[in-house]
């Protein structure tokens, strides 16, 4: 076929920006298959209706990969005309799709159906789990696993000493611990890998309850090592926080550079409106927001300082 249809296959399968409505229907119907796939596992896992409903099951399952299959195929086929990645062969190009984090997840997607008929019989909980792993098809319509990737690269130093922090935590308490109970509860605390179970649950919740301290000097240890989850995981949670914060603070930065070298010659192309939709799509920017900051940005190089 044409480059132009492996292009507009490409753009209905892309994330829609809103103005292109058979790509926004194509993508809710994929999404709304996904979010279905997940309530039919959940239950397919409860014995009466597996066994009550087991050919339905099945029929939506046979359904459900021949459509994530067809998908599949299709996004390998376009994936040549990607904009984005020009410069390399239609080789390269597909198979750059095939390797790449969306790739493999939609691989997965289809692999409980084929696995049966290549191993045999395989466990069904297993089967059920890959299943599972179709969620993370989202990530097609969604930036956010790869803006939370992403955050974390940047402020990898800061994570890496917020880890080193709670795995002194998670050491120490479970050292002390073990010390100071071991000969009463020596069931519960036998090692000090076997109390780490303890500290991990206080250090990250308050506690399940099924082991406790029952000295008092253990209590105490066991409060010190609450108030110590309490200052590495909030530490934590607000390294990731403002990581993400100042991810997507960076991509507006970059599209608010792109639409400036698009005016930097008075008119926008086509080629060029095509990246600022498809940017805007990333950060789910309204069209008027994208207007606004057009004619903002327009105003502005056009101003001339006194």
């Amino acid at each position: 076929m044409s480059g132009l249809s492996k292009k507009r296959v490409l753009e209905i399968l892309s994330r829609s920006n809103g103005d292109d409505k058979v790509s926004m229907y194509c993508d809710r119907a994929l999404s709304t298959l996904i979010l279905l796939n997940l309530l039919a596992v959940s239950l397919e896992s409860i014995d009466h209706l597996s066994i009550q409903y087991g050919y339905l099951f099945w029929a939506f399952e046979l359904f459900s990969v021949t459509i994530f299959g067809c998908e599949y195929i299709l996004r390998i086929w376009s994936s040549d005309a990607n904009i984005d990645r020009e410069g390399g062969t239609p080789a390269k190009l597909r198979f750059g799709y095939i390797f790449s984090f969306t790739g493999l997840i939609d691989l997965i997607a289809i692999l409980p159906s084929i696995l049966p008929l290549i191993l045999g019989q395989i466990d069904l909980r297993w089967l059920r789990v890959l299943r599972l792993v179709r969620l993370l098809k989202i990530s097609h319509y969604s930036t956010a696993l790869e803006d939370l990737i992403s955050a974390i690269r940047e402020e990898r130093n800061a994570f890496g000493a917020a880890l080193y922090l709670f795995c002194i935590a998670l050491f120490v308490s479970s050292a002390l611990m073990y010390v100071v109970e071991h000969e009463v509860q020596p069931e519960n605390f036998s090692s000090i890998p076997t109390t780490m179970w303890w500290s991990m649950i206080t250090l990250t919740t308050v506690g399940y309850g099924d082991v406790s301290p029952m000295t008092s000097l253990g209590k105490l240890v066991g409060a010190a090592t609450a108030i110590m989850g309490i200052c590495v995981v909030a530490l934590l949670t607000g390294i990731v926080a403002t990581a993400f914060a100042n991810q997507v603070a960076r991509r507006k930065d970059i599209f608010e550079a792109e639409i400036l070298h698009a005016l930097a010659d008075g008119v926008i192309s086509e080629e060029e409106l095509e990246r600022i939709k498809k940017m805007q799509t990333e950060l789910n920017l309204s069209d008027e927001h994208v207007r606004a900051l057009i004619e903002l940005l327009s105003e502005r190089g056009t101003t001339k300082p006194d």
